[in-house]
């Protein structure tokens, strides 16, 4: 679902108005019944790794897991990490060692305290701990020389303030990096209403964008309520599915009767989502 959205003006970075919009959006969600006690989590990649929008978010009680990039204080505290602290984890071409519980696999990870923004004033740092993982640097070239004589690694870095006693290290590293899933949105978003924007007027973007969100939203919602695997399906696919009906409005006797097709297969998930919205249907029958 999405919560906030904002179009932004002209070429601009990132981070441009992130602060705002972040604030927005967990303001948003902190009034819904349904996160009442929950801490939110922003993750975010490192084009919104800064004070404004970091600090937005912790000052609303909000945890935080955005990659950082690899500056030197980074690096500094990334050396400063013990070789015995590096843990393997679940990856591709991963392998699960049933006798020891662990696996063997070619990326680790690990953390260390880290203070973000420390070079500002002490009411705009944030304490939290780096986690790092780290997977081995594969230069194709080496394969036609002589072997490496160590191993040398790619590292890739993330700050947090989640708890440890919630989030240890490895889990940590797994949920960050499934704030990817927001491509998948953005993706959806561009396959529907914002294929092209309509007006050249920024006035009339902005406001086909509210709109854009507004059926994004409620299409995400009905599908939800059916209770089936159209909840994950494309909003594409949902309205392929369960709005666009190949039904036949009747009117007769003062009664509007719904035509649906026979050994429709999609008429459970449909006549689930009617049930919430209106009450079970009446069915007809011949006499």
């Amino acid at each position: 679902m999405i919560v906030a959205q904002r179009l932004r003006k002209g070429s601009c970075g990132s981070p441009r108005g992130a602060k705002r919009l972040v604030a927005d959006a967990l303001k948003t969600l902190g009034n819904l019944p349904t996160r009442s006690g929950v801490k939110p989590l922003l993750r975010a990649d490192s084009a919104f790794y800064g004070a404004a929008t970091v600090g937005a978010a912790v000052r609303v009680g909000a945890d935080v897991s955005v990659t950082v990039r690899l500056d030197p204080r980074v690096k500094k505290a990334i050396a400063a990490i013990s070789d015995d602290a590096w843990t393997p984890i679940e990856y591709p071409d991963a392998v699960f060692d049933e006798q020891t519980g662990t696996w063997v696999s070619r990326a680790e990870v690990a953390e260390i305290p880290f203070t973000a923004f420390s070079s500002k004033k002490a009411s705009e740092q944030v304490h939290g701990r780096l986690v790092v993982r780290r997977i081995p640097d594969l230069n194709p070239r080496r394969r036609h020389g002589q072997d490496a004589l160590f191993d040398t690694w790619r590292f890739h870095a993330f700050f947090t303030t989640t708890d440890p006693d919630d989030l240890d290290t490895v889990a940590a590293d797994k949920t960050h990096r499934g704030h990817a899933i927001i491509e998948q949105v953005h993706a959806d978003l561009k396959n529907s209403a914002l294929a092209h924007l309509p007006s050249g007027k920024f006035t009339a973007n902005a406001a086909w964008l509210v709109l854009a969100v507004i059926a994004f939203n409620l299409t995400r919602a009905a599908a939800a309520l059916t209770g089936t695997d159209l909840a994950k399906a494309t909003t594409a696919t949902v309205r392929r599915k369960l709005i666009a009906i190949p039904a036949r409005v009747a009117s007769s006797a003062r009664r509007i009767v719904l035509h649906l097709p026979q050994d429709w297969p999609w008429q459970a998930a449909w006549t689930q989502l009617f049930t919430h919205g209106s009450g079970p249907p009446t069915a007809l029958t011949a006499t």
